[in-house]
């Protein structure tokens, strides 16, 4: 049997995992690699090409809305410091009425940045104007075209060393910002031992990048955009840990998909306990080494 895997670039995790071979160790199974964008994570997922995948926090949530019959799988620990909205200007978060907000749409940073707007009074569909973040968005927050710019990882880190714009708020200090693990139903019904393997050799890939910072920001620099130095800083912030699907997490989803929900930006309203899968929960911390 092929097991297909779905990288996230953006996933850590999961884009060292895809090239250290721990998994292939581990599972003595072929093991197919597709990299796919976190957003069209979850239907391929749903329409079989992948069999397991990675995203932030907010795709699952859009999945579950649109009816995918999807499971959570694992979750890293939270991330302070993975990302932060910067501004140009000495402004506060109630001053993004009106302004252009460049973000990665549909990813976690659209549900920080609706609780954020959410706690200071404002509106994420209607008081702002969400732009898909891009290559000039830092350029265009520095020359004033947009207020404010949420960045994450390498790129986080080069805008803060250029010393021009400034962070109004740190993600982490808004949302626990975790990257999110998952897979189908039937995956789960039928191989939880399976998929209590690949978390176990994410496990591992987080080992192996925490020991190894240099060579992994060199690898990735040299892979994606960026600079090493700028991904060195940007993987030291990371907790490297994973944990088991836990109530705590449940209800921070719980919160995302509420606040999401009445900003129109899913589908419908859910009930996020409804895709926790109890036998793989048991699966995945038997893996981990977590005792219940």
């Amino acid at each position: 049997m092929t097991v297909h895997i779905g990288v996230h670039p953006h996933n850590p995790s999961l884009y060292h995992l895809s090239r250290l071979g721990f998994l292939e160790q581990l599972l003595g199974e072929e093991v197919e690699w597709h990299r796919i964008g976190g957003l069209d994570t979850a239907a391929a997922l749903a329409d079989g090409r992948i069999d397991f995948g990675g995203t932030g926090s907010t795709p699952p949530l859009s999945a579950q809305a649109d009816g995918h019959d999807l499971v959570y799988a694992a979750v890293s620990a939270p991330r302070p410091g993975h990302g932060a909205l910067l501004v140009r200007d000495d402004i506060q978060a109630a001053d993004l009425k009106g302004q252009t907000v460049d973000l990665a749409i549909g990813s976690w940073q659209t549900h920080f940045v609706s609780k954020l707007l959410s706690s200071h009074g404002l509106d994420y569909g209607r008081d702002i104007t969400a732009r898909r973040a891009g290559p000039s968005s830092a350029d265009d927050l520095r020359e004033g075209r947009i207020g404010a710019w949420v960045a994450q990882g390498a790129e986080l880190f080069a805008a803060r060393r250029s010393g021009d714009v400034r962070t109004l708020v740190e993600a982490g200090d808004v949302i626990a910002d975790r990257s999110v693990f998952f897979t189908r139903r039937d995956v789960a019904d039928t191989r939880p031992e399976l998929v209590g393997t690949i978390v176990k050799a994410l496990q591992q890939a987080d080992d192996w990048a925490a020991a190894n910072l240099t060579e992994a920001a060199d690898f990735i620099a040299a892979d994606q955009d960026g600079n090493a130095e700028d991904w060195y800083a940007a993987l030291a912030v990371l907790p490297w840990r994973l944990e088991p699907v836990s109530d705590v997490f449940l209800a921070e989803q719980q919160e995302a998909a509420d606040i999401l929900a009445d900003a129109g930006f899913l589908a419908k309203p859910i009930k996020v306990a409804q895709i926790r899968h109890a036998g793989l929960d048991q699966a995945v911390a038997a893996a981990l080494g977590v005792k219940g």
